[in-house]
């Protein structure tokens, strides 16, 4: 039985060079980067060269590039960061209702400490509009953070509206992009954007989990959430995680951007192949992130239908994996009726998928609909 995975953003396979450099750093180049000996200088060479390769893939400078644990630790450091940093200036951040939980849930403890948020609502199609962008930025507005990609939909928000609302409010406001499902899977240049703080993770893109980092424009000032250590610029102090960072690094240099258009492809034949289920429903439209198709079959719960292709090895998602099967806020913010969120399934890809993955799924998707009990 082939294995076809189609939870790429959920994870991705680490690729064969990220996984080379990973186990040559903890096995060769294992010395404490900064440690002052030449084996430390070693280690800190090959960090510095993975931060020039995340920070020339972003057109930014090393110096912005401050590793974390991942995208999680990424967004909470930006939006707490910035947050407390400018809490004298104002009270109010600007963030949709569609967020990653490491966003959204950040907000409702900022709630808890006084900061007034406002939560914008997407459009029928998971887009958050311009003009709402706009309309929620006053001059008291500290923080915008709006993700790039929505995790679940694939839908591409208008982050190129940000900073143009930001500047007519004449607010103090750092704008914050959670990038982690857009970054390498589309045009992203932080200071063409007028983004301020940016997050990214490296188990998206092929490399390892338990890293990211955080974008900082030179001249943005967050506060740290830790403390201990010089390491980051004092940031995100704690000894760096060379092999994972290296690793990263690596994944980056590696990634083929060309793959984008191959993708594009891929998921039209997707789309026409989804399209012979009766009752489906795409939840994704067509204009979202091609790495990412989220639909519904009415009837039969996500669930069950994942848990009946994953017999058959074959890997979906019900939704963010970070959301562990709990219900989707993403879904439910869109207003769809429970029987639509509850039979959400998300397929998402990497250059590891393949036309004939649609058939088998498919396949499998058509015997599931003929067996299975409705609920």
């Amino acid at each position: 039985m082939k294995e076809v995975y189609l939870d790429n953003s959920a994870t991705t396979r680490v690729c064969e060079s990220a996984a080379k450099k990973a186990y040559e750093v903890m096995t060769s180049i294992y010395g404490n980067p900064s440690s002052l000996h030449s084996k430390g200088l070693e280690a800190q060479h090959e960090t510095d060269r993975a931060r020039k390769i995340i920070a020339d893939s972003l057109c930014a400078k090393p110096e912005e590039i401050y590793f974390t644990s991942g995208g999680t630790e990424a967004n909470n450091t930006a939006v707490f960061g910035a947050a407390h940093a400018l809490k004298r200036r104002g009270s109010r951040i600007v963030t949709t209702a569609i967020e990653h939980s490491s966003v959204f849930e950040a907000m409702q403890q900022l709630e808890k400490e006084g900061f007034e948020v406002i939560y914008l609502q997407p459009d029928s199609s998971g887009k958050i509009r311009p003009e709402e962008i706009k309309k929620a930025i006053n001059k008291d507005t500290i923080l915008v953070s709006i993700m790039a990609v929505n995790n679940e939909l694939g839908s591409i928000q208008p982050i190129n509206a940000v900073y143009r609302a930001i500047a007519a409010s004449g607010s103090p406001a750092l704008f914050h992009a959670d990038a982690v499902q857009a970054y390498m899977k589309m045009p992203l240049i932080p200071k063409k954007l007028g983004i301020d703080l940016l997050s990214i993770s490296g188990h998206k893109i092929h490399g390892p989990k338990g890293v990211g980092a955080l974008y900082v424009r030179k001249g943005a000032r967050i506060l740290p959430l830790h403390f201990g250590g010089m390491q980051e610029k004092k940031l995100r102090p704690g000894t760096e995680a060379a092999p994972l960072i290296c690793a990263m690094g690596e994944a980056v240099s590696c990634y083929d951007r060309d793959e984008n258009n191959r993708i594009k492809q891929l998921n039209a034949c997707f789309r026409k192949k989804l399209s012979e289920l009766d009752g489906i429903v795409f939840n994704s439209d067509a204009d979202c992130l091609p790495y990412i198709i989220n639909f519904s079959l009415p009837g039969f719960r996500s669930e069950t239908l994942l848990h009946f292709l994953a017999e058959r090895g074959i890997f979906v998602s019900s939704g963010s994996a970070c959301a562990k099967g709990h219900k989707s806020h993403v879904l439910e913010a869109m207003k769809y009726d429970d029987k639509r969120a509850d039979s959400a399934l998300r397929i998402s890809f990497s250059d590891e998928n393949t036309a004939e993955d649609a058939d088998i799924i498919v396949n499998n998707l058509k015997i599931a609909v003929s067996t299975l009990a409705r609920s």
